[in-house]
């Protein structure tokens, strides 16, 4: 004979926005609604040209399951996507490449440099490679390592969906980000 199965009356919802709670309904802003939604359901787009894409394989895989981070749809069209993952060397023919494809996403996009070789050029200190994808492209999270473990590329992740939540709505359309972007040569 089975036990009746008990259920608990006390679960505690994580990451539940701020604001009036009551029998049935829940009232909060707007902003921190879409913030809560951007950050658990972002669409990567792995750019992976080495090694660091083999680390990625394994963080996107079962064993470390990036899908637990709502990331599990993987498109390999950047007008679905809204974070770049560069991973490793970019050569410098390559550039033109990277920064069309960052153009091609919509906003609001986030980029993160995944190793050494994204980050600085790593032990490529050449003419023919670029020392740094944000010397094309502006980054928001940089992931040391040379290929960096699953867990560093989770921790960037991590890090990422921080910068997502706390955003504004309105943050890409203040005069800071558009003179970052000018920096970069993008209107």
């Amino acid at each position: 004979m089975s036990r009746p199965v008990q259920y608990n009356t006390h679960i505690k919802f994580a990451g539940i926005p701020e604001g009036y709670m009551g029998e049935g309904f829940m009232a909060t802003n707007l902003e921190k609604v879409v913030s809560l939604a951007r950050k658990n359901s972002i669409w990567p787009l792995p750019f992976a040209t080495s090694c660091c894409g083999i680390e990625f394989m394994a963080t996107a895989a079962s064993h470390y399951d990036l899908a637990r981070f709502g990331a599990e749809r993987m498109s390999f069209s950047p007008r679905q996507c809204d974070l770049i993952l560069v991973m490793e060397t970019i050569a410098k023919k390559m550039a033109p490449v990277l920064r069309q494809v960052y153009l091609q996403m919509a906003e609001p996009r986030w980029v993160m440099a995944v190793g050494a070789c994204a980050s600085s050029g790593g032990v490529f200190d050449t003419y023919s490679v670029l020392q740094g994808i944000d010397q094309v492209i502006p980054v928001d999270v940089y992931v040391p390592g040379c290929p960096p473990r699953p867990e560093a590329i989770l921790d960037g992740f991590l890090k990422i969906q921080d910068l997502v939540n706390a955003e504004g709505l309105r943050r890409r359309h203040s005069d800071q980000y558009k003179e970052l972007l000018a920096g970069y040569g993008i209107q």
